[in-house]
């Protein structure tokens, strides 16, 4: 892990509120009745940033004298809360698949405040490599520290920026391009330039060897304007956002064996709703680099999955 000297300030800032505020959502999951997830060092992120937007979305009396004098504010938050609740169930079961599968050396570009090397129960030898800007591994770290943490697998912080040369920082970190890997890219192309999506898909391509597993989400198609798509399915150089089914046909190109799940499928296969017209045009990508068998063994050991997706 990085090393950590004194207390991060301005946290909005250093961590970003947007992660802040999926930490305050997972804790607001947590506390709730019959919870998805259960994150137990949420709290902890969004107690040591201080007040802010994000306090609003763990504290349900706040939320409720918000929602006093704001009637729309409590639909958002809702909506926060549960698209957040299903996107973590969801991708912590691509994880634990994966494990079970032999995979032992996880990568989680743009790593945020998540806390899955602390809370889930990884294999004995598993490594997983924590991708951010510095400040904000060095606000993580401190903070699971101080809240006495352990965590459950060998944790690599990787202090990069992904706009960056990422791949040469991980290498010099101890990854092995030998092994087969889990990647995740949770939440991370809303933050990347277009012009870097291809970059970012060509060089996890390349860093990856036979049975490895890709997890992302991305906007749906229809959630991307046409003039925002590249200029055909994953065209090298392309300068714009790439999409769900852009990213769903380059890695089919490649040998990877896709599954695309819309948020709205995935909320009903949850049991979960989200109010109003709140529902965020996105689509999950899952990917598994077979072996030499055709079919994804992921894909024919949880039939379930066949049930939420989209084709």
């Amino acid at each position: 892990m990085p090393q950590i000297d004194g207390s991060p300030t301005d946290l909005a800032g250093r961590v970003g509120a947007t992660a802040l505020g999926i930490a305050a959502a997972r804790a607001a999951e947590t506390a709730g009745d019959n919870p998805l997830i259960r994150d137990p060092f949420a709290q902890a992120f969004v107690d040591a940033a201080g007040i802010g937007v994000w306090t609003v979305t763990a504290n349900p009396k706040l939320l409720a004298e918000l929602t006093a004098t704001d009637p729309g504010a409590e639909p958002l938050v809702r909506a926060l809360i549960n698209f957040t609740a299903v996107r973590t169930a969801f991708l912590d079961e691509f994880f634990l698949d994966a494990a079970r599968e032999g995979v032992r050396q996880i990568v989680n570009l743009a790593a945020g405040l998540d806390s899955r090397a602390w809370r889930l129960p990884w294999p004995d030898d598993t490594t997983v490599y924590e991708l951010d800007q510095p400040m904000v591994l060095d606000f993580k770290y401190a903070t699971l520290r101080r809240s006495g943490a352990i965590p459950r697998s060998r944790v690599v912080g990787v202090p990069v920026d992904l706009r960056e040369d990422w791949p040469m920082a991980l290498r010099e970190y101890g990854f092995d391009a030998a092994q087969p890997t889990a990647w995740l890219a949770e939440g991370l192309l809303h933050y990347l330039p277009a012009r870097t999506h291809d970059l970012l898909f060509e060089r996890v391509h390349a860093l990856s060897r036979a049975t490895s597993w890709f997890a992302l989400n991305a906007p749906s198609d229809d959630g991307c304007p046409p003039a925002a798509r590249p200029p055909g399915t994953g065209t090298p150089g392309a300068k714009r956002q790439w999409c769900a089914g852009d990213i769903s046909g380059w890695l089919d190109q490649r040998g990877w064996e896709t599954v695309a799940v819309s948020l709205e499928n995935l909320l009903s296969h949850y049991g979960r709703t989200v109010p109003g017209n709140q529902v965020m045009p996105t689509v999950f990508i899952t990917a598994h680099l077979p072996a030499a068998s055709p079919k994804d063994r992921w894909l024919s050991r949880t039939p379930w999955r066949s049930g939420i997706t989209d084709g």
